[in-house]
């Protein structure tokens, strides 16, 4: 597929006051296109949602096709869905998390209450980590769960072929990728909820596709274009817009929407560009 525009958004699920200048363990957008790429800063996730509808919007408007990647897990390991929702589906996860997760404008949200009340209800786990001034009861500060007793894996079949990638249960401290996913999915599902929005790989991809993407499958290139001065996110989201858009260009991304197993297409989706980091790292 050939898209008109990319974009990558790195994610955050802080909870501190906004800082309205540009800073690094924030929220940055890339948007790759033709005429080529430019980034911006969000201080809140409320803001880089507006910004994503407005890019829907626009592709509406233009006749155009829009990826969108966010850098988070878009589904959980297969059995969490049924066991928290009734129903075996990455979909129903998104709705429940949307009404249960409160994130102001502010970006003040309940992350770590949710995944407790959660944890609460499977007998313990399967979510860790927490700031330890948050005592919660039924979520550790560190992983203690057993996953075989508890029935679930701790890993999704994309985190093998991504080994570098955290694993969707951890909530705090460096990686924390858990957190990013708790806060994330609700605007998945809103989007979702638009005409013409297809969620790959749950959905075949389509001319307004969201995705899950890793921006370290670029660690090589990141780290060289890295200066005293530069952002590493901003750098990342870059690159990363940068590539997809000219594999979509030359045709390559196909191979890449085509990649996830059918058993990763109902519950725990799968990253885009996963087993093909040299291809992407070769697009630019």
């Amino acid at each position: 597929m050939r898209f008109d525009r990319v974009a990558v958004v790195d994610w955050s699920a802080s909870s501190g006051r906004p800082i309205l200048q540009p800073h690094a363990d924030a929220i940055w957008l890339g948007l790759a296109a033709e005429a080529g790429v430019q980034t911006s800063y969000h201080p809140t996730r409320h803001s880089v949602g507006l910004a994503v509808d407005a890019l829907i919007d626009e592709a509406h408007a233009a006749g155009q096709s829009l990826l969108v990647g966010f850098d988070f897990p878009m589904g959980y390991p297969d059995g969490f869905a049924a066991r928290l929702t009734g129903e075996a589906s990455a979909r129903a996860v998104w709705r429940w998390l949307q009404d249960a997760i409160l994130d102001g404008p502010d970006n003040c949200n309940n992350r770590f209450a949710v995944a407790d009340a959660i944890n609460a209800r499977f007998g313990g786990g399967p979510f860790w980590g927490r700031p330890q001034s948050q005592p919660f009861a039924d979520l550790p500060p560190r992983k203690t769960v057993d996953y075989a007793r508890l029935g679930l894996a701790e890993r999704r079949r994309v985190e093998e072929v991504v080994p570098r990638a955290q694993p969707v249960w951890k909530l705090y401290t460096t990686g924390a990728v858990g957190s990013q996913s708790l806060t994330g999915l609700p605007l998945i599902h809103r989007l979702s909820q638009r005409p013409g929005v297809a969620v790959w790989p749950f959905d075949p991809p389509g001319r307004i596709t969201l995705a899950e993407i890793y921006p370290s499958l670029l660690a090589p290139q990141v780290a060289a274009a890295l200066t005293p001065a530069a952002i590493k996110d901003e750098v990342q989201v870059r690159l990363l817009a940068r590539a997809l858009y000219r594999l979509g260009q030359s045709g390559d991304l196909g191979a890449l929407l085509e990649a996830a197993p059918p058993e990763a297409r109902r519950e725990e989706g799968w990253i885009l560009g996963a087993g093909a980091a040299r291809l992407l790292q070769a697009a630019l």
